[in-house]
């Protein structure tokens, strides 16, 4: 573990990296140049200009690097759910519609709302006919009834990497190789995922990904998206020709460049066990809460094909927003996905694994990340438990 972050000191046990990371200070050091004296834009043919053109390359070269992107391209975008959108809508209008036919996405039923988003705009203002697949109890999606789901007017299936509420790891490559000997294109949001574990677009086969920097402890408002050789995108923006065509719009330097030094700063972790660390606390936590109140906590997600830092539980008689409140001064987390948070509704990725909305409504995320230790894993444990109500 690094040193302690100056935003975690004094405050509650921080325990909702998914929701965002911290920036790691070395990132911020890195920026500081592009924020100040670098100030060229990368468009222009003179020195100012050049310098920041090669910034931005440099961090392309990271990034890929995470990615084990040999071929490729890495488009920079201002958010994951940009990039899930040019990924889906650009992939699926890049291809002409059958005569007399509509083209068919495929995506699956715990999917992020981008995602979501994407295919449902696809649906209304495209006439393109959307097929959502479900999952099982665990939350992974099988991959026979892709194939079955396949038609040959499919042009894209998008299924995520790992799930950010529960972070359960879905089948990509398998998903994959189904997709490919129907010739269609396959998305992945592995925005959750990557930093987390390793993640290789080679060893997965996708031919678009999506990572996003402020999962990754890069700044909020820049992200990615790997697009492979062969694939052809209908730009979302049109306008100049920056990120390949792709994305038109000055680049932001500084935050790309922050985006480029986390890669070689996650790549740095994973080498060193990062992800080991993490699961040793994951347990750790899930361990103590089990203890604290015994036969009231229940895993939410896959019990082995999940990400390294992240446990969903429900525990029994404790509603999850009033428990988080009660135990806010201790520990900050979340009810479910940052994008739902104070909803008093069950989450729609619990729903979709079939779980009843009285248990889904007891559900709480705990995602750990590059500053927790077991020290705050205990004391979070504790906070918790303390305020848990007892079943009458």
């Amino acid at each position: 573990m690094t040193s302690p972050h100056p935003g975690l000191k004094g405050r509650p046990v921080y325990l909702d990296y998914n929701a965002t990371t911290p920036v790691d200070p070395r990132v911020v050091e890195a920026m500081a140049e592009y924020l100040s004296v670098a100030f060229g834009n990368p468009s222009s043919a003179h020195s100012y200009g050049a310098a920041a053109a090669a910034a931005v390359e440099a961090a392309r070269a990271d990034v890929a690097a995470l990615l084990g992107a040999a071929a490729g391209r890495v488009v920079f975008t201002g958010s994951g759910s940009e990039a899930d959108a040019l990924a889906i809508r650009g992939a699926a209008l890049a291809v002409p519609a059958p005569p007399g036919r509509r083209r068919h996405v495929i995506t699956q039923a715990t999917e992020h709302p981008a995602v979501l988003a994407a295919c449902a705009d696809l649906a209304e203002l495209h006439d393109v006919d959307v097929t959502v697949l479900p999952v099982d109890g665990d939350g992974l999606v099988d991959p026979r009834d892709l194939a079955e789901a396949i038609t040959g007017r499919t042009v894209l299936i998008s299924v995520m990497h790992a799930n950010n509420e529960t972070g359960t790891i879905q089948p990509v490559a398998q998903i994959t190789r189904v997709a490919h000997e129907r010739g269609v294109l396959v998305h992945c949001d592995a925005a959750q995922s990557v930093g987390k574990i390793g993640v290789d677009v080679a060893e997965l086969g996708v031919d678009l990904l999506t990572l996003v920097g402020h999962k990754m402890y890069a700044p909020k408002g820049v992200a990615a998206l790997y697009v492979a050789d062969s694939v052809r995108l209908r730009p979302l923006v049109g306008g100049g020709g920056q990120e390949f065509g792709l994305r038109a719009g000055t680049e932001n330097v500084a935050s790309i460049v922050g985006l480029g030094r986390a890669a070689q700063l996650a790549a740095e972790a994973l080498a060193d066990g990062e992800s080991d660390r993490l699961s040793a606390l994951r347990d750790r936590l899930q361990h103590d809460l089990e203890s604290l109140l015994p036969d009231r906590v229940h895993l939410n997600g896959h019990p082995t094909l999940r990400l390294p830092n992240t446990l969903n539980v429900r525990i029994d008689g404790a509603p999850a927003l009033g428990l988080l409140d009660a135990a806010s001064g201790g520990v900050a987390a979340s009810a479910g996905s940052a994008c739902h948070a104070g909803a008093a509704a069950p989450s729609p990725v619990l729903t979709a694994m079939r779980l009843p909305p009285e248990q889904a409504l007891t559900a709480i995320r705990l995602s750990g990340g590059r500053w927790t230790s077991a020290q705050e894993v205990d004391d979070a444990a504790m906070s918790i438990a303390r305020v848990a109500a007892p079943r009458e």
